[in-house]
């Protein structure tokens, strides 16, 4: 998977670009102890750059920085923060081909998903820019009427905000741009794994007019590191975290100790319900789009296939055929389909889960395997007659593969979809709307999409429920997780 010489100088030359330092007060700078970490391309292995880690020292730092410039940040028009994010908007829209290509490197997906999620990215930084000068309040008399009420929303105060790895350009803006819209300073963490693209990010957020110390930056190789002092500080005043269940859980108790507000989008189990009476040609196609996004990577990806037993068998033999016939690649192959898993262990985790289901009894229609060679590749697969209490059921697979069980009647549907801790995404296909608005009002997931593969959107409010976290992020819901409501009474103007 050598790449050639024109496509390395290009990929080099995009590398080149990129801040390895850590971002306080509008600078970037060393570490404060000169430690570094590399980032590596999870289809080769080699390392892309090597960053400096940050230290408790420059998380503390960071936090000082965006705690000076919260007031003034907080009294800046609404319009010129809207300015700002639209800039940024344009900018990314502008480079959409380093962001997709810079993505692809230090995280593996293909160039042509890449670029539509660098779409995706960008649009929360156009949707917040239109929402910044819509944060309304309200203005009323009292019941009683001797009073007035007026309602107003404050920017809750410098945010520690912390994306995962898993869609480096998407997740970043989803979380910066509301923050910005409501008037609040922030820390970003980028992942270990991936934090070229968010550096680049920040980069360019400076290049959009933002004000130092707005938005300071720090990847450390150590998470606790950085995240555990700057939750013991009173100054930091939220929380937003997408990754794990168990690391939501932990920093949600550390979080508990000054009170903060957070957000939290945590793991997933999604459910695909085809129903006896779907089109199975578009549950097919909606079955791969709700799987492979990001390799199956993605607490959205669908993980868990109910298929009503009438008609089991031909999707199962659809979707193994389209599955199988995916091709595995360097991301910036152009006849690649699927990328590498994240590393070795994600690799290894996925296939363990494929093992113990099959000793249980399921069948590997197609798959099953990781692809021999460099880099961290597995084989898109289709597992049938899986078992209802197996395993990989209940975990959150985390990689290309689909287990497929069944049921008999609605109520059993609905029953195996709600059997999880968790509640994010959730997917049915039924030709029947009345079945798809029952079946919606008694699943308990924060997200269901009707007859689709894929529900992201910037103007929708994106969060589930249960052990899949708290909050919402995009929609008219996303600026208020960084607000907080105020309330004044006014004396009666009558009788003052």
């Amino acid at each position: 998977m050598t790449a050639p010489a024109s496509t390395a100088a290009r990929e080099s030359g995009l590398l080149a670009t990129v801040p390895t330092g850590v971002l306080i007060d509008g600078r970037w700078r060393n570490a404060s102890d000169g430690g570094t970490f590399d980032v590596h391309d999870p289809a080769t292995g080699a390392t892309l750059a090597t960053l400096a880690s940050a230290t408790g020292d420059d998380a503390l730092a960071a936090l000082d920085a965006a705690s000076a410039a919260q007031s003034s940040w907080a009294r800046t028009a609404p319009r010129e923060r809207a300015e700002i994010l639209r800039r940024a908007f344009d900018l990314v829209t502008g480079r959409a081909e380093d962001f997709a290509l810079l993505m692809t490197l230090e995280m593996g997906k293909p160039l042509a998903e890449a670029r539509g999620e660098v779409k995706y990215g960008a649009e929360f930084l156009r949707w917040f820019s239109e929402e910044t000068v819509r944060d309304y309040g309200r203005y009323l008399t009292a019941p009683e009427g001797t009073t007035r009420i007026l309602v107003q929303h404050k920017p809750v105060g410098p945010c520690l905000l912390i994306p995962p790895w898993t869609f480096p350009p998407a997740m970043a803006p989803r979380k910066v741009a509301p923050a910005v819209a409501a008037g609040c300073t922030m820390v970003l963490k980028p992942a270990k794994l991936t934090p070229l693209t968010a550096h680049l990010f920040a980069q360019t957020m400076l290049e959009a007019g933002l004000p130092a110390g707005v938005l300071p930056v720090g990847s450390p190789a150590s998470a606790a590191g950085v995240s555990r002092p700057l939750l013991a500080v009173p100054r930091l005043r939220k929380l937003s975290f997408t990754g794990s269940t168990p690391v939501g859980k932990q920093l949600m108790a550390d979080a508990a100790q000054n009170v903060l507000r957070t957000s939290m989008e945590l793991g997933g189990n999604a459910p695909f319900v085809v129903f006896e009476d779907a089109d199975l040609d578009a549950a097919v196609d909606g079955a791969v789009a709700a799987k492979m996004r990001n390799m199956g990577e993605a607490c959205t990806a669908a993980n868990r296939f109910l298929v009503h037993q009438g008609v089991a068998e031909e999707f199962t033999a659809k979707f193994a055929a389209v599955m199988g016939a995916l091709s595995t690649g360097r991301g910036t192959e152009p006849s690649t389909q699927v990328g590498p898993l994240i590393d070795a262990g994600a690799r290894d985790d996925v296939h363990a889960l494929v093992g113990a289901a099959v000793a249980a009894g399921a069948v590997a229609v197609t798959g099953g395997a990781p692809v021999e060679g460099p880099g961290y590749f597995y084989r898109p697969t289709v597992l049938g007659n899986v078992p209802n209490d197996a395993a990989i059921l209940r975990e959150e697979i985390f990689g290309p593969v689909a287990p497929v069980t069944t049921f008999t009647t609605e109520d059993e549907a609905i029953a195996l979809a709600n059997a999880t801790e968790y509640g994010l995404a959730s997917y049915l296909y039924s030709r029947d709307l009345n079945r798809l608005l029952r079946v919606a009002e008694q699943i308990e997931f924060g997200m269901v999409g009707f007859n689709t593969g894929v529900i992201s959107n910037a103007a929708a409010p994106f969060g589930g429920v249960k052990h899949s976290g708290l909050g919402r992020e995009g929609g008219a819901e996303g600026i208020a997780e960084y607000t907080t409501t105020q309330y004044i009474g006014i004396s009666d103007p009558y009788t003052a």
